[in-house]
């Protein structure tokens, strides 16, 4: 598809994210078959994340947890699988989100740090039988503070890996916290223009990260629009000018596709009467569309939606509650 389209789903889902929570999942098109959580178990994966202070193990379990919540509830396959040393937590399979977690909870935590040689381009050499076997389009999702002192280089095994591999993508979860192992993930993501790498920090703290990475990584953004920047602020329908302003390459967008219409669907935080936020969220799809007609959309392509109360978002936090109240598009 267009580029400008994958460029407004990266720019509107800044402020945006999940709940952790399988009801969070969004929709999407499939973008792959298979994935795999690949988790550094090496020595220097037991110490601290100067950031989280905890043990950076500790912090890829809680992450992968928080991605694995916010899957989207499609037909995958999904395994998990450790590296220095090389283990299985989950073979190959279709995914479902409760096996994961429980591999997930598996991982251990507290290994001793010395005497345990980490050997990253080792472990993920000794993989690729395995990796052979995925369906595709297949993802490697590789947790990783990107560390490598003994065994074969980890940015050439990868560099193998795509020469031997198609249409197979490795993604970083960074825990990087020395020179060394970010130069290696940085080598890791220019082997491949469709790599994902984002901060572990940022998963375990925040669900707009956590919503971007699975977005990018499991879904295609072709058919849908993604208005993750059009929030209202408390009782209120009226866009402020970020929204205007994401609304407009919108409406570029859509006009760009002719023979599609659009659903535009408002929500609101759960503050208030049930029959009171219905109709704030309608008033809220609507103003959106009154917006894109005075973009020149056709009102004839829109179909406005008041879903009420929303609970995809925590409504425990203030940030929650401001993702709550939203709108969101997407081409029919």
């Amino acid at each position: 598809m267009k580029k400008s389209f994958r460029l407004l789903v990266l720019a509107a889902a800044l402020v945006l994210g999940f709940a952790v929570a399988a009801s969070a999942a969004p929709n999407c098109n499939k973008k792959i078959e298979s994935f795999d959580f690949v988790v550094d178990y090496s020595g220097s994966m037991m110490m601290k994340n100067p950031q989280l202070k905890q043990d950076k193990i500790v912090v890829a379990k809680n992450v992968l947890s928080r991605v694995n919540a916010a899957i989207p509830n499609l037909a995958y396959n999904g395994g998990l699988h450790t590296i220095s040393p090389n283990g299985v937590l989950l073979e190959q399979g279709p995914w479902n989100r409760a096996a994961m977690d429980a591999a997930i909870a598996k991982l251990r935590t507290g290994f001793t740090i010395f005497g345990r040689m980490t050997r990253m381009g080792d472990g993920l050499q000794a993989y690729e039988p395995f990796l052979s076997s995925m369906k595709r389009d297949a993802a490697v999702i590789l947790v990783t503070d990107g560390d490598n002192n003994r065994g074969a280089d980890l940015v050439e095994v990868a560099r193998q890996m795509y020469a031997s591999q198609r249409d197979l993508v490795i993604h970083v979860i960074s825990l990087a916290d020395t020179k060394n192992g970010e130069e290696t993930i940085k080598q890791i993501a220019a082997l491949n223009p469709a790599t994902v790498v984002v901060r572990a920090e940022e998963l375990a703290t925040s669900d707009a990260a956590v919503e971007r990475f699975v977005l990018a990584v499991f879904c295609r953004d072709e058919d849908v629009i993604v208005l993750r920047g059009v929030h209202f602020a408390f009782n209120s329908y009226a866009l402020d000018g970020k929204a205007m302003g994401i609304l407009k390459e919108a409406a570029s967008l859509i006009k760009a596709n002719p023979n599609k219409r659009v659903v535009l669907t408002g929500w609101t935080d759960w503050v208030g009467s049930d029959a009171y936020n219905m109709k704030l969220s309608s008033q809220r799809a609507n103003s959106v569309k009154n917006f894109l007609v005075k973009q020149g959309v056709p009102a004839s392509r829109m179909t406005t939606i008041g879903r009420g109360k929303s609970f995809k978002y925590d409504n425990k936090t203030d940030e929650g509650r401001a993702m709550n109240r939203r709108t969101e598009a997407a081409f029919e």
